[in-house]
């Protein structure tokens, strides 16, 4: 299908204002044009509830933030970790589709915040979001959440820790998960698959400028085979949640995405993937310039009332 027509409009007038690609910038830029995604957003949904709090790190305490809706009885909860090639992103440019979630969804949203590359290489990511997720499990019943039901979520490189972090509780155990939910992450850090070449420039988000962010974000090359940096190196998927899958047709990462999809399946995880023609990486934030956003936010409150059900 051709580019949705609402994207390519927004990518030509960010070509027009003199957008560059992120290879090319400084992370000091690429921090801030992440952080100005936050002007593409519809307005923010009122909640009962917002609480900004911290958790405990491996390396000090990280905020988290509360999006609590009304609420009688217990709510599910969504540990959600935002995107930004591991090197940027915040709680605040994920405020209003965090927000909306809970809205939409009647869950408690815990946005959580974790160390940033390039200051903070791999696995500090990984350690930090592992973490959270234990302390939300903890202590989301203080803020009237229900801690046996529990579900990952996180977009792109967040997608890419969300995956990390439920291969880790299943590794470790704890915590039991209801579910994952992995907007187009970003999975192999060897991946070279056909769309890297179909998709490489064009579409918001080169080919150049997500090896640029795996550059930033591992130690070593050796760190691109560890599976709690990528993944789809896991030497099995084997009991991990059920999992919803969201790509995009325009990615560099589509395919690696669809092939991840198609591993947990072949062992025996109960897999949803929905593929949208047309659209590229990171509409899941431009709720108010991208129309069709709204199917990706559909998708994720159906598939987790689905997976919410007592």
């Amino acid at each position: 299908m051709a580019l949705d027509p609402v994207v390519e409009q927004l990518i030509d007038t960010l070509n027009e204002q003199g957008l560059r690609s992120f290879e090319q910038m400084s992370v000091a830029e690429v921090r801030e044009v992440i952080e100005s995604f936050s002007e593409l957003q519809a307005p923010k949904a009122d909640l009962a509830r917002v609480v900004d709090t911290v958790y405990p790190g491996p390396d000090g305490d990280q905020a988290v933030r509360l999006y609590i809706p009304e609420s009688d009885a217990p709510l599910p909860v969504v540990v959600y970790i935002h995107g930004g090639g591991w090197v940027a992103g915040s709680l605040d440019v994920t405020e209003q589709p965090c927000r909306a979630l809970a809205a939409d969804a009647r869950v408690i949203v815990a946005a959580v915040s974790y160390r940033l590359a390039p200051e903070h290489k791999f696995p500090a990511a990984p350690e930090d979001a592992f973490a959270a997720l234990n302390w939300v499990v903890d202590n989301v019943a203080d803020f009237g959440g229900d801690a046996t039901r529990v579900a990952i979520m996180g977009d792109s490189a967040g997608g890419n820790l969300a995956a990390v972090t439920a291969l880790r509780a299943r590794d470790t155990g704890s915590p039991a998960l209801c579910a994952q939910v992995l907007v187009y992450p970003v999975i192999d850090g060897t991946a070279r698959f056909p769309s890297w070449e179909e998709n490489a420039e064009g579409y918001l988000i080169t080919a150049a400028a997500i090896g640029w962010f795996w550059e930033q974000y591992l130690a070593t090359l050796e760190d691109a085979e560890n599976p709690y940096a990528s993944p789809a190196k896991a030497k099995s998927l084997a009991g991990l949640p059920p999992t919803l899958m969201l790509v995009n047709e325009y990615e560099v990462t589509r395919d690696e995405c669809l092939n991840y999809g198609r591993m947990l399946t072949e062992q025996g995880v109960p897999v949803q993937v929905e593929l949208y023609s047309g659209l590229v990486h990171g509409v899941y934030w431009m709720t108010g310039a991208v129309p069709r956003s709204a199917e990706l936010h559909s998708a994720v409150v159906e598939f987790l009332g689905k997976q919410f059900v007592r």
